[in-house]
């Protein structure tokens, strides 16, 4: 009679193994998953937090080679020149400006974040007040989706006056402020490079 439940008993050993290999496979997957997530979270804290220090350099060696950036006031912001805009951002605040993150979150694939920013805009130094939402992708353990979103009519109100609030809306406006940006930019690369 052993001989023949030998098999059997065999069998459920057998079964038993490869269920408790699966089920450990499944919890080193689970805690990877989590190790990702939270390397993300600490992704975009870095991000942020050299954001709020002026470091453009910690902030760009957060961004993959490749990153899309795309906000209201930029548009469509590709690799180097996503970096760059926030180098020439920097520079030009000369300290004046003040940087609060919170509420962030992240998984494997995406995040997110709540920012604020304060600081005084243009020559007659208008005091601005920007929330902003930022979602994020990830690959190979970089950002390489970044896209802010803003009221940009609220925005405008309070950094231009008058043109802003009765403009901001549009999108002229919009379109006219993109072009504006983007050529500062394109300038401040081409400086940088001679």
């Amino acid at each position: 009679m052993n001989k023949r439940n030998s098999p059997l008993a065999i069998l459920v050993f057998l079964f038993g193994l490869i269920l408790l290999s699966s089920c450990s496979a499944s919890k080193r997957a689970s805690l990877s998953l989590k190790e990702d997530n939270m390397d993300n979270k600490a992704l975009i804290d870095k991000f942020y937090t050299a954001f709020a220090a002026a470091d453009y350099e910690t902030m760009a060696s957060c961004y993959h080679p490749e990153v899309v950036f795309e906000d209201p006031a930029f548009g469509r912001l590709e690799g180097e020149q996503a970096k760059k805009m926030w180098e020439m951002l920097l520079t030009q605040s000369k300290d004046s400006i003040l940087i609060r993150h919170s509420e962030l979150s992240a998984d494997a694939e995406k995040g997110q974040a709540k920012w604020v920013a304060d600081y005084k805009y243009g020559d007659k130094r208008r005091p601005v007040h920007n929330v902003v939402q930022a979602q994020f992708r990830f690959k190979d353990g970089l950002i390489i989706e970044h896209r802010d979103d803003f009221n940009l009519w609220r925005w405008s109100k309070q950094a231009l006056g008058t043109t802003g609030h009765l403009l901001g809306w549009s999108g002229f406006f919009r379109k006219k402020m993109q072009q504006t940006t983007q050529g500062m930019l394109a300038k401040y690369m081409a400086k940088q490079e001679q």
